[in-house]
């Protein structure tokens, strides 16, 4: 692909830009407000990680800013650490330290996420964008944008708040949301095949402005007007110098307490691995399956998190919800994440009014469908239909996110996925063909299985110690490039037992044949590797 004009594909990129703008804000705000941060810091991380972040990514559509899976981190650490400004203090090492993340190649780990794992992690992810914007499409706003978690900030769990939303429906939120919604579901399975202005303008654009009328139009009205806490909820400067108070500055002071460092190196940590994670999912949701450098990833991501800590900004991720919905809205290079962040700066600097004039149930409506597309019901039958090998780490996965988090989430179906692979291990490490000659003697083939590690350890000896006496072992080897020291050592202490059982062994390997062989060691060490 040409990539020598960043604005070859701006038809495409502007559009899905817009939509990502309006996924984005709410986020930003909502989860500055479960993080227990200025709501100013969650735009700043959000701008951030669209213009630098995104400017340096070698992602094309990943979009990066402020994570839901850091607010609880946060939250925590604003208060330990005796303030805001100390806590900056530990953004900027946390991203100094995802530098050297960078600079040690640590973003191969990456790689070894199973693939059920990572289908699981945007199917829970889908699932739980549905369920948490269920309540705010009803105009119930207790807990903020932004809290993904099972146990919310304001004393509910996701369910507990959706039954909560009967008693507190707001028939002017819902009615919007409901219009919203039509036109979404219009745009995208008719109108967009219409012409290509309905692919310009893209649907949630005009359900935002269609919102904002509809404030306007009702304001005053007791039954079908929208209060002020169902709307969004940006800062709004006087000047220019109120505005540029709202920025905030790390305590430099600070660096030499220990639990500065502690919690720098916690929000590195997780920010690292939530990135990666991200990154791979979004990888996987690239219609063109670009492959995202995890190491670059890792070194604009430290990039990112220091500029954002020292202008006062949370800590940065990669964030599925905003990549998946520039993915969705047809975005094709970095450009729609790096007009994101530009749409953001403008936006609040010179239209945060207008910015509170829309209804936070019309944004609840644009992320129901990012959540239904994300966790389609036809995934769960293709998962299924690949056997249980994949199908039960990715139902973990799923469970998991929705009921703690995402990053327990993934932990639960990657333990499963590695007892999945143990299994695997177990039953493919060797083959047997049994013969029953009327001689008496039984005749057993046992072919090893290209590579023999210890993970086989169990597998072999329980074969082993129930071949019956008076026996005929031919062990099969040719295949075997690498065989563990464990199997060797496993092989050596059985020759001693085959001849008080009367077991002969007959050795096939491609450096020829050996009856009964007096030391399996000295005849492997020969070839370590290979058989």
């Amino acid at each position: 692909m040409n990539n020598s004009s960043p604005f070859k594909n701006l038809k495409s990129d502007f559009p899905a830009s817009i939509v990502v703008f309006f996924v984005a804000l709410p986020l930003c705000l909502g989860i500055a407000l479960a993080s227990g941060a200025p709501l100013f810091s969650g735009v700043i991380a959000g701008i951030i990680g669209g213009i630098v972040v995104g400017a340096l990514s070698g992602s094309q559509v990943g979009v990066s800013g402020p994570a839901a899976g850091l607010a609880a981190i946060v939250l925590t650490a604003i208060g330990a650490l005796g303030g805001f400004e100390n806590f900056l203090l530990a953004v900027v090492l946390g991203g100094c330290i995802q530098l050297l993340f960078g600079v040690l190649k640590a973003g191969i780990i990456g790689y070894y996420f199973p693939s059920s794992v990572i289908k699981g992690m945007l199917t829970g992810i889908g699932i739980i964008i549905i369920l948490k914007q269920i309540p705010h499409f009803f105009g119930y706003d207790a807990d903020p944008e932004g809290d993904f978690a099972f146990f919310q900030i304001d004393g509910e769990n996701t369910f507990s708040e959706i039954f909560n939303t009967v008693n507190f429906i707001s028939p002017g939120a819902t009615l919007i949301a409901l219009i919203g919604l039509g036109i979404l579901l219009l745009w995208s399975s008719v109108l967009s095949k219409k012409g290509k202005i309905f692919q310009l303008i893209q649907g949630p654009l005009v359900a935002v402005v269609i919102g904002i009328v509809y404030y306007v139009v009702t304001a005053g009205n007791d039954t079908w007007g929208i209060s002020a806490e169902h709307l969004v909820s940006v800062p709004v400067p006087e000047d220019a110098s109120s505005f540029l108070s709202q920025f905030s500055f790390p305590n430099f002071g600070a660096i030499t307490n220990p639990e500065i460092w502690v919690t720098a190196f916690t929000i590195a940590l997780v920010a690292s691995l939530e990135t990666l994670l991200c990154v791979e999912a979004t990888d996987k949701l690239d219609p063109k399956k670009r492959v995202t450098p995890t190491n670059r990833e890792l070194l604009a991501q430290g990039t990112g998190n220091i500029i954002s800590g020292l202008v006062g900004g949370l800590p940065i991720t990669q964030v599925i919800v905003r990549s998946s919905a520039n993915i969705q809205s047809g975005g094709k290079t970095k450009m729609s994440a790096i007009i994101h962040g530009f749409l953001l700066l403008i936006s609040v600097i010179l239209i945060p009014t207008l910015l509170n004039m829309i209804p936070l149930s019309v944004l609840a409506a644009i992320l129901l469908i990012v959540g239904y597309k994300l966790a389609k019901p036809s995934l769960f039958k293709k998962m299924y239909q690949l056997g249980w090998k994949q199908f039960v780490p990715f139902t973990v996965t799923v469970v998991g996110i929705v009921f703690t988090d995402l990053l327990i989430g993934i932990g639960l179906g990657l333990a499963v996925g590695i007892v999945v692979i143990l299994i695997k291990s177990f039953q493919n490490s060797h083959f047997l063909h049994i013969e029953d000659k009327s001689d008496g003697l039984h005749r057993i083939k046992m072919t090893l299985a290209e590579e023999v590690t210890f993970f086989n350890k169990g597998a072999i000896l329980k074969e082993l110690d129930q071949i019956p006496r008076d026996t005929y072992l031919e062990l099969d080897v040719r295949k075997t490039r690498y065989l563990d020291n464990d199997i060797i050592e496993i092989l050596e202490d059985f020759s001693e037992k085959a001849r008080n059982r009367n077991i002969d062994i007959k050795l096939i390997s491609e450096r020829g044949i050996v009856e009964n062989p007096d030391s399996f060691i000295q005849f492997f060490q020969l070839a370590p590797k290979s058989a």
